[in-house]
């Protein structure tokens, strides 16, 4: 009975009809829209949208096959230096002559490769087994390089081959000629040691690095070739460095991987 009085007391009170209708204010109709666009906008990204996720590792331009450290086989005092670093060496080529007891001793080349570093210099007295050089093996001058990233091994997994790479070389600042643009071609079956590590580069200090959070898994990228720049490899911008690169320069790669939806849709 009390709901009804007041709708009678209300038609006994025509004047009130005429009170204008409140609508919202401008500022919350604003709000409004912009907050159905906003949620329609993540509605649609949620259905179509996908996120690039990126790993990245420290690794080194190489032609894949390796290195060796060349060790002197005899005790005695350097007399010459024959090989330079940077050069290509025959196999059984001379790398540099010892003064022994005996005479002068020739310390030769193992493999036919490049001298990518000397150890030995005139006047070094030098031990048997001692390093005198690392000799990168190098079948023939227009191999190509590649690049060896060494990824943690709890991420290889999710490495895929195929995978696009982006490299930034240490020669070549990426804020002035880009990055360099490969794919992934093989990914190790297991752990590399720094022992492991050494034997391929030849290098020591390097392989502490690599494996200083731990025993990485190699990744090898091959890299895109391209005609239009002076290295003869592909970049990020359009010509790249105006010069060559050369193995065992350290580089450092971002890799691609799959694309994955943000929202995984539950379906009947």
């Amino acid at each position: 009975m009390q709901f009804r009085q007041q709708a009678l007391s209300k038609l006994q009170s025509p004047e009130d009809l005429d009170v204008p209708v409140r609508y919202a204010r401008p500022q919350g109709l604003l709000v409004l829209t912009v907050t159905l666009v906003v949620m329609a906008a993540a509605g649609v990204w949620a259905v179509t949208g996908s996120v690039d996720s990126t790993l990245r590792a420290t690794g080194i331009l190489t032609h894949g096959q390796g290195s060796y450290v060349l060790q002197s086989p005899v005790t005695g005092q350097v007399t010459r230096v024959v090989a330079e670093e940077g050069k290509r060496l025959a196999a059984g080529a001379p790398v540099l002559e010892v003064r022994t007891e005996r005479g002068d001793r020739a310390v030769r080349a193992i493999v036919a490769g490049r001298v990518t570093s000397l150890a030995a210099r005139i006047g070094t007295v030098v031990t048997t087994g001692s390093d005198v050089a690392t000799v990168e093996r190098v079948t023939d001058e227009a191999d190509p390089l590649l690049a060896m990233l060494y990824v943690p091994a709890d991420s290889a997994a999710t490495v895929p081959v195929g995978a696009s790479v982006d490299l930034t070389v240490q020669t070549a600042p990426s804020e002035k000629y880009g990055t360099l643009r490969g794919r992934v071609k093989a990914i190790g079956r297991t752990a590399q040691s720094r022992q492991k590590i050494t034997g391929f580069l030849g290098d020591k200090e390097l392989a502490g690095q690599f494996t200083k959070n731990g025993q990485p898994v190699a990744v090898l990228v091959q890299l895109d070739r391209s005609s239009r720049t002076e290295s003869g490899y592909a970049w990020s911008t359009a010509g790249g460095p105006p010069f060559g690169l050369d193995s065992m320069t350290p580089a450092a790669g971002a890799v691609h991987l799959a694309e994955q939806r943000p929202i995984d849709w539950l379906l009947p």
